[in-house]
């Protein structure tokens, strides 16, 4: 339960999470001390954090991880829980895109679990898939790069989302204030609300964005990829709701980029439509 006027502090309040978040945590009455910062290298950066929290006193730290640390291997499981760790020797074998990223957040989480349970820090990690919806930040942010790859035609990004997994920023937020609020939250959660494979996201854009000609293949990825389900069975079971489907997501994303001059209204002439129908 939150106490009225409770103070929390947010790290990486100018991102596109922190930000929305300390709106969040604002408008649900409570008192928000932000950092700017971007915390690196990242297990130092952490474990500093927690080492004040445990002077402090700080009654409850949430951690948002990543997917990253836990579906990274040379073969795709159809089903990831929080039980699943990323393999860090394939990742410095493969050096696939956001290698380092995937590593250095794994082995932060690890650490953190560590020192959490060395020194009895009440610790809770979110574990959140690839990010989209609205935002307010001036640029547009990473996830959002990876997600729009399909209008963009950024083909660098297309293997992230080829048998992906989603959740809405302010879904991803209210669970971070669900958490650190429920009396009986503990340990990691993944907040993942639906699956998608590249397909799925070309054939919704086309049909909400005829302008953007988006592609109806994409090279190297068969049209009947399974989809790779991320189960947020922990945190729905302790009584959190995902509020957005995929469609929400991407319309408010694509929305928001349009509306700070991100990203085009039109994006090929109709005279190369058939030349660009595979990517």
């Amino acid at each position: 339960m939150v106490v009225q006027g409770e103070t929390v502090c947010v790290t990486g309040a100018a991102g596109f999470i922190g930000s929305w978040l300390i709106m969040r945590l604002l408008e649900n009455g409570y008192v928000v001390r932000a950092t700017n910062e971007v915390i690196k290298p990242a297990i130092n950066g952490l474990l500093d954090i927690m080492r004040s929290c445990v002077k402090a006193n700080v009654r409850r730290l949430v951690f948002t991880s990543s997917a990253g640390t836990v579906n990274i291997g040379e073969t795709q499981k159809p089903v990831y829980d929080e039980n699943c760790w990323s393999d860090l020797e394939f990742c410095r074998s493969k050096k696939m895109t956001g290698w380092m990223y995937f590593v250095s957040k794994t082995l932060a989480e690890q650490a953190a679990w560590k020192f959490a349970e060395e020194n009895k820090l009440d610790f809770i990690t979110i574990i959140p898939p690839l990010v989209v919806g609205p935002f307010i930040t001036p640029t547009m942010p990473p996830s959002l790069i990876t997600a729009l790859s399909p209008i963009t035609r950024n083909e660098a990004h297309y293997s992230i989302i080829k048998q992906g997994q989603f959740v809405h920023l302010d879904d991803l937020c209210m669970a971070h204030i669900f958490l650190y609020e429920h009396p009986d939250a503990k340990g990691r959660y993944i907040a993942s609300a639906c699956d998608a494979t590249i397909y799925d996201i070309g054939k919704m854009l086309r049909e909400e964005y005829p302008q953007y000609g988006i592609p109806t293949k994409f090279k190297d990825f068969e049209e009947d990829m399974e989809r790779v389900h991320f189960s947020s069975k922990k945190l729905t079971e302790l009584g959190f709701k995902f509020k957005y489907g995929l469609k929400d997501m991407y319309t408010e994303a694509v929305d928001t980029c349009r509306a700070k001059g991100l990203l085009r209204i039109s994006n090929i002439s109709s005279e190369n439509d058939a030349r660009n129908d595979t990517v």
